[in-house]
């Protein structure tokens, strides 16, 4: 039987661990490590920055409207759950985005969120005292390369991260026959991005079912990132909640609107899943998490209710890689990903992540980001990111354009 009880007040089986140090970990912001790296040398070009996955296309008309005629809502505190009308609008544009067994419940289904990034870092915490007892120390299983929050939820629950290597050669996914029994049985939670960050790799709906299987098999949560699934040339990406059967049970999608509709700022997305890890996951968020103001939240009900402003996104981003097949071809290894909005570009015949990072803010004046900063060091010393940089490609056509022919000029 899964745990019962006060959330917040931590269990002392799950707290024994000793915390793992930060810096042990290696889980230093990349951004900090980047600057570190460039900041003592001047760009040799005007700079242009593709390090940070920020969005610069325009917000949606009807943010500003939306915020005004709600305006006087920040007067009053927000319930941390959500209003129902968000709940509703998120459960009806997953029930259309998504082939699912039964549609969500917007009542006991669905969180708001203050953005996916804290809502990925308390979904470790909310776990480790949801799950039965673990076999062994407690572990969140992570891809690597991966998004920071990850490893910072597994330390802030006091389990061991494992890091997974995805390289070219497990299709740039975590490779679940290479899962032991032993690990998976002290495995609290499992991180998996799809459309992969930096990668751009899909899963497909039988890989999420087979990942569905292993946790209901031994017990753990799947956290499924999928801030990046609205962005894609071809096929939209399945989501973890059509392999989840109608009870969605060991599973959580997230989402936000950053990427979706460019709204970065607005700091705000959802939560779905399991109806009872969901109800622990709330109880750590009365105490825990910042509420999300109420304009916020209507902003983002007129958002999930339209897909034109998504379709002009994805238009823009289609064209930016249109130009990176036109200027890049078959070089670095680059092949267009399936989805995302990043390069993942190998480098290793230029020194490996940081020399060419290095060469580019020095020679071009490019700042990106060495994946090793992206990456942990794997028990054998490899790092799967050491070979590679990643490349936002959130600029507009023209500096894009510009961009990618320097890249290639000083690399090549």
């Amino acid at each position: 039987m899964r745990r019962v009880g006060p959330l917040f007040m931590m269990d002392r089986m799950t707290t024994q661990l000793s915390p793992v140090p930060v810096r042990a970990t290696g889980s230093r912001s990349p951004f900090v490590r980047l600057r570190e790296l460039i900041d003592p040398f001047q760009p040799g070009m005007s700079p242009i920055s593709l390090a940070v996955g920020e969005p610069q296309h325009p917000i949606p008309s009807f943010v500003g409207p939306v915020i005004a005629k709600h305006v006087a809502e920040f007067g009053r505190y927000p319930a941390n759950k959500g209003l129902d009308e968000f709940g509703k609008a998120v459960a009806d544009w997953v029930g259309r985005r998504f082939k699912l067994e039964r549609p969500l419940d917007p009542a006991n289904e669905v969180l708001v969120l203050n953005g996916t990034r804290e809502g990925l870092f308390l979904a470790a915490l909310a776990a480790v005292n949801w799950v039965t007892p673990r076999q062994g120390a407690p572990a969140v299983l992570i891809p690597n390369p991966f998004y920071a929050a990850y490893a910072a939820g597994a330390i802030g629950a006091h389990c061991e991260p494992v890091y997974l290597p995805t390289t070219r050669q497990t299709g740039f996914l975590p490779d679940l026959d290479a899962l032991s029994d032993e690990l998976l049985a002290r495995t609290v939670a499992f991180y998996l991005a799809s459309p992969a960050n930096p990668q751009g790799a899909v899963a497909g709906l039988d890989y999420l079912k087979k990942l569905t299987a292993m946790a209901r098999r031994f017990g753990f949560m799947i956290f499924s990132d999928e801030c990046y699934c609205e962005i894609y040339s071809e096929h939209a990406p399945h989501g973890m909640l059509e392999a989840a059967g109608p009870d969605f049970a060991n599973v959580a999608i997230f989402h936000s609107l950053s990427k979706r509709s460019s709204l970065p700022g607005l700091r705000i997305g959802f939560a779905a899943g399991d109806r009872s890890y969901m109800q622990a996951y709330l109880e750590l968020r009365n105490v825990a998490a910042p509420m999300v103001p109420t304009p916020m939240q209507h902003v983002a009900i007129a958002a999930y209710d339209d897909e034109k402003h998504v379709e002009e996104n994805r238009r823009l981003y289609r064209e930016k890689f249109d130009l990176a097949d036109q200027i890049i071809g078959d070089r670095y290894g680059y092949k267009r990903p399936a989805g995302g909005f990043f390069l993942w570009l190998d480098v290793s015949a230029q020194g490996g992540s940081e020399a060419a990072t290095l060469k580019l803010w020095r020679e071009a004046g490019l700042r990106v980001v060495p994946g090793r900063y992206l990456a942990r060091e794997q028990d054998d010393g490899s790092n799967p990111g050491s070979d590679y940089i990643r490349v936002a490609m959130v600029q507009n056509n023209e500096i894009t354009a510009e961009a990618l022919h320097r890249l290639v000029g000083v690399l090549s």
